[in-house]
């Protein structure tokens, strides 16, 4: 049998929770009440939308990897507003194709929010059928004026494109995509080389993005910008490619 003391304290918990939820609530509403409020802490965080020219929206997202890399977050648009202001509709500023690998969280390194990236992923950053049509869709559909190739530091994928062993189901595959990035003539075992086939792998994936006939038009329109880059694990930098 329950108590006094347990039940006055159970009433009070649930008492501060209602308040607690009422709180949040009419901190939603106000600001919802409130569009021009709503308006100015989002600009103030972020300067950069739709409209905003392929070039300057790549110089935002190096921006945020350079306050990522001198550990000066700003940390824009991941709160509850931004939430649910994207809800309804997504409007990204970058499509990013990116390795899967866990040391590359893309959202951090570019110091970015909800809603801000058109991410896909996959082991060694290769433009697969699926991969390409996915950044047809961000650019031609979202209309995102950057599409961004991500290679990086150790890439497991390339690693093992360059030892070329006989590998266990459907890793092959991932492997053939990357094989002709290897430079066999030239092959040596120096950590030097190995960087530079990941390099030539973000290369390679690029040309296969610019022979999509959509892609290739957008960037003749000028609405589009295919770049490559190089993630340092060590240092945090992205660095462009081309």
């Amino acid at each position: 049998m329950k108590n006094n003391s347990t039940i006055a304290r159970r009433k009070l918990l649930k008492l501060g929770a209602v308040a607690l939820g009422a709180g949040v609530v009419t901190k939603v509403t106000a600001s919802q009440a409130n569009p021009a409020t709503k308006k100015e802490i989002i600009i103030a965080l972020d300067t950069l939308n739709e409209n905003s020219t392929p070039d300057q929206v790549l110089a935002g997202l190096l921006e945020g990897n350079k306050r990522f890399v001198a550990n000066k977050p700003e940390a824009p648009n991941q709160d509850y507003i931004r939430l649910q202001e994207v809800s309804a509709e997504q409007k990204p500023l970058v499509s990013i194709m990116s390795c899967s690998d866990s040391r590359v969280p893309l959202g951090v390194v570019f110091d970015r929010g909800i809603g801000d990236l058109f991410v896909v992923r996959d082991a060694g950053n290769i433009a697969t059928p699926e991969e390409i049509g996915s950044l047809e869709y961000g650019a031609a559909v979202l209309g995102t004026p950057i599409v961004m190739v991500l290679g990086h530091e150790k890439c497991g994928a390339v690693k093992a494109a360059l030892e070329n062993k006989p590998l266990p189901g459907q890793i092959g595959s991932i492997v053939a995509a990357i094989q002709p990035a290897v430079d066999r003539a030239n092959k040596d075992d120096s950590e030097e080389f190995y960087t530079e086939t990941i390099k030539r792998n973000v290369m390679l994936q690029i040309e296969k993005l610019q022979a999509s006939p959509l892609l290739h038009d957008l960037a003749e329109q000028g609405k589009l910008k295919i770049v490559g880059a190089y993630y340092s694990l060590k240092t945090g930098e992205v660095s462009l490619l081309s």
